[in-house]
């Protein structure tokens, strides 16, 4: 158990805000697999303010994800107030977190949000603590260990956002000019952990429990925060939760297991999009969920070409046919 602010937090597990994945479906099958906190998609500052309805669908949620954190990138002061006020009052979440660490250029350059922030050490305390006195719930920040290798700059960050009032920070150990190529720095992710005193979640190539185990005992983070490694593997959290609390290596799911979760997701996706986008996500998903079984490229193949649930459903009853028990 450890707290963010006043929130109780019963894993050291978290979900990582993954843009076009960690949608009310995806973070509730993350949370009835133990993940102790998911951190929804980020969102545009400016088209909260401009109530933009596909953004503000983004923002649904259910009382079953709590503790949950929404996210928001931006720039402008005033926005990013006006934002998080809108989403408090509405959606109510346990946490507001900033985004800076979005590495995509159209964030990071385009709109100096994202990780284009880290460039703007003064800009950073300004918005954390414009954001932090405008919201009576805890704030946290997630950024990158710096621009590129030569503005290695999260320590400085980190103490800003602190000073400003953040209730934690989660440091991804890769700069912006890495997006996700290259290793993850783990030294980075301990400074920061010994630099400030507010709760610090490490990000980055945490796939299975020896990459866990090397974050958490190497840095020293209050929590790993897990993003890739668990797009088809939502597994994942019970696999890490029963080895850190238990020291027990559950046994990985079968390709049955694998092929129930996917009929699950869907059902949660139907409650939230409509049939073409079920059909378009779905796809994405159920080629993680199948990726190394038998004949898998084969249906991954089929399953891209269907336009319809109905199709995709048929398609996978036969395949678990194949699959056998």
């Amino acid at each position: 158990m450890w707290k963010i602010g006043n929130i109780e937090i019963n894993s050291r597990v978290v979900l990582a805000p993954m843009a076009g994945i960690s949608n009310s479906a995806f973070r509730r099958i993350a949370k009835e697999m133990g993940c102790g906190l998911v951190y929804a998609e980020m969102v545009s500052d400016k088209a909260i303010t401009y109530k933009n309805k596909k953004t503000i669908d983004m923002l649904q949620m259910t009382e079953d994800e709590r503790p949950i954190a929404q996210q928001i990138f931006g720039s402008d002061v005033d926005s990013f107030v006006e934002a998080a006020k809108f989403i408090y009052e509405n959606m109510k979440p346990d946490i507001i977190d900033i985004n800076m660490g979005c590495p995509v250029p159209k964030v990071s350059i385009r709109a100096q949000a994202g990780s284009g922030l880290l460039k703007h050490p003064e800009k950073i305390k300004e918005i954390v603590s414009a954001v932090v006195k405008s919201v009576p719930i805890p704030v946290t920040v997630k950024i990158r260990s710096g621009w590129d290798k030569d503005s290695i700059n999260a320590v400085e960050v980190a103490k800003i956002c602190e000073e400003a009032g953040a209730s934690a920070i989660t440091v991804h150990g890769r700069t912006r000019s890495q997006g996700y190529s290259g290793k993850v720095d783990l030294d980075i992710i301990k400074k920061v952990k010994e630099s400030v005193s507010i709760p610090v979640i490490g990000n980055g190539d945490v796939v299975d429990i020896e990459s866990a185990k090397k974050m958490l005992d190497y840095t020293g983070v209050d929590a790993i925060m897990i993003g890739r490694g668990s797009l088809g593997n939502p597994w994942i959290f019970k696999e890490l939760n029963e080895y850190f609390e238990k020291g027990i290596i559950i046994p990985k799911p079968t390709p049955q297991e694998r092929i129930d979760m996917i009929f699950h997701h869907m059902d949660y996706l139907k409650e939230i999009k409509s049939e073409k986008i079920v059909c378009l996500e779905l796809r994405t998903h159920i080629a993680y969920y199948i990726k190394g079984l038998k004949d898998a490229s084969f249906y991954k193949n089929k399953i891209y070409q269907t336009k319809s649930i109905n199709d995709i459903i048929l398609l996978l009853n036969e395949y678990r046919k194949e699959l056998g028990d």
